[in-house]
C-alpha cells in the first residue's frame, strides 16, 4: 500500500514538473486593444486590419471641419492617454497630437507615426494619405503590432491583411490606368493635399508656391496669385483641385475663376467622408477626377 501512495506521488510530482516545462499558450487579451487614430481614414485601417479584436476611437471624423482648426478637449486627452495604439500622421499635421502624447507618456503604449514609416519629416507634404504606398505601409505594420500584442488572433490577422491587400488591387489599377491616359496633363490646385496622387498620376502639378502658400496660413506673394489666376483664365490647366473642406476668401476666388473660364473644379477632402471606407473615397475621387479630364 506504501509503494502505491508513493508511486502515486511520484507520478503527480512528474506531472506538475512537465505541465511546468511546457511553453505557455499565448492569451488572447481581457478585452479589444484600444486604438486611437488622430485622422480617421488611419483608423478605418486599422480596423480593417484589427477587426473585432480592436476598439478604434478616431478624433478627426468631420469632413466638413477644417481639421486646421481642430482643438483638443480634454475626452481626447484621456483617450490618448488610455490608448494601447495611437496613430497619428505627423510631418507636423497634427501638431496637437503630438503635444497630447508628450504630456501622458505610457511605456505600455505603442505610437505609429505615419511619415517616419514613409520616411517623411516636417516640411515635406504631410497629406501623406494620399501617397498610394502608404497605406500598404501602416496596413503591414499594424498587422506586425496586432499579432505582438495578441498572438492568439495571428491567423486573424494575417487574414485581414490579405483582404487588405486584395481590396487595395482595383485602387491600384485605376491609378495605373488614369496614369496611361493623362500623364503629363497641365493641373492646378488651391493647396497640396492632392500632391501625392496627382504625382502617382502622373499628372503636371503647377503653381505649387500658391498651393504651399495657402497650406502653411501665409500670404502668396502677387506673382504665384497672378500665375495661378492666368493659368485659369487662359485654361492652361485642364482641372483645378480644390480643398473643399477649408475656406478662404483667396481660394473662393480661384474656384469662382475657374468656374467662369469653363475650367473643371474637383473637390477633395482631408477626412475620410462618412459611410466610404478608404479605398471607397479615393476611388470616388479618382474617378471625379477622370470625369473632369476626358476630352
Amino acid at each position: 500500500m506504501r509503494n502505491l501512495i508513493v508511486g502515486r506521488f511520484a507520478a503527480f510530482v512528474m506531472a506538475i514538473a512537465t505541465a511546468q516545462a511546457q511553453p505557455a499558450e499565448p492569451r488572447a487579451p481581457a478585452k479589444p486593444i484600444t486604438v486611437v487614430a488622430a485622422e480617421n481614414f488611419y483608423g478605418d485601417i486599422a480596423r480593417q486590419i484589427g477587426g473585432a479584436q480592436v476598439a478604434v476611437t478616431n478624433i478627426l471624423t468631420n469632413p466638413d471641419q477644417d481639421p486646421h482648426e481642430f482643438e483638443a478637449s480634454p475626452s481626447t486627452a484621456r483617450a490618448f492617454a488610455d490608448a494601447a495604439v495611437v496613430i497619428v500622421n505627423g510631418a507636423g499635421y497634427d501638431g496637437w497630437a503630438e503635444k497630447l502624447l508628450s504630456a501622458s507618456p505610457a511605456a505600455s503604449r505603442t505610437v505609429i507615426v505615419v511619415a517616419a514609416l514613409v520616411h517623411k519629416t516636417a516640411g515635406d507634404n504631410p497629406h501623406l494619405w494620399y501617397d498610394p504606398t502608404v497605406m500598404p505601409a501602416l496596413a503591414e505594420t499594424l498587422r506586425g503590432l496586432f499579432v505582438k500584442l495578441d498572438p492568439v488572433h495571428q491567423a486573424d490577422y494575417v487574414q485581414r491583411l490579405a483582404i487588405f491587400r486584395q481590396s487595395i488591387k482595383p485602387l491600384d489599377e485605376r491609378i495605373g490606368e488614369m496614369r496611361t491616359k493623362y500623364s503629363g496633363e497641365p493641373v492646378t490646385a488651391t493647396e497640396p493635399v492632392f500632391g501625392y496622387m496627382a504625382a502617382a498620376l502622373g499628372l503636371d502639378m503647377r503653381n505649387t508656391g500658391f498651393q504651399l502658400a495657402v497650406m502653411n496660413d501665409t500670404e502668396p506673394s502677387a506673382g504665384t496669385i497672378a500665375a495661378l489666376e492666368k493659368d485659369l483664365r487662359a485654361r492652361a490647366v485642364k482641372v483645378l483641385l480644390y480643398n473643399s473642406q477649408t475656406s478662404q476668401a483667396l481660394t473662393r476666388r480661384m474656384q469662382k475663376i475657374a468656374t467662369q473660364a469653363g475650367v473643371p473644379v474637383v473637390g477633395v477632402t482631408e477626412t475620410e467622408p462618412r459611410g466610404k471606407d478608404y479605398q471607397e473615397w479615393m476611388l470616388s475621387q479618382l474617378n471625379e477626377l477622370d470625369r473632369a479630364l476626358a476630352p
